[in-house]
């Protein structure tokens, strides 16, 4: 679902993140804050992060006004922390409802 920020669409997308052991070496709390700083630096806003179990470690769900900010945001956070993230944008079920049905 998108939302809006000042009047502007943001489109939600999904990091899926993936510790390497340099990552989980430096887990703090400092480091997730840092963290939040650059996705709302990028006009990111933080919807949801949860930790996993299974192939992917991490899921931030984030708002951006476009893949250039999410692409961005993707790659500073793997040069701040050595997660790997894969980022990928998504629409509602209704949404995809009416573009196929």
């Amino acid at each position: 679902m998108n939302s809006t920020k000042g009047g502007d669409k943001l489109m939600k997308y999904v990091m899926l993140g993936k510790y390497s052991v340099e990552a989980i070496r430096n887990i703090s709390k400092q480091r997730t804050e840092e963290v939040k700083k650059i996705i709302s630096n990028n006009k990111g806003r933080v919807e949801a992060m949860y930790v996993l179990l299974g192939p992917y470690d991490l899921i931030f769900i984030v708002n951006f006004p476009s893949e250039k900010e999410a692409i961005k945001t993707s790659v500073e956070l793997t040069k701040l922390t050595g997660i790997g993230f894969t980022t990928m944008p998504t629409i509602t079920v209704a949404e995809f409802d009416r573009f196929v049905g």
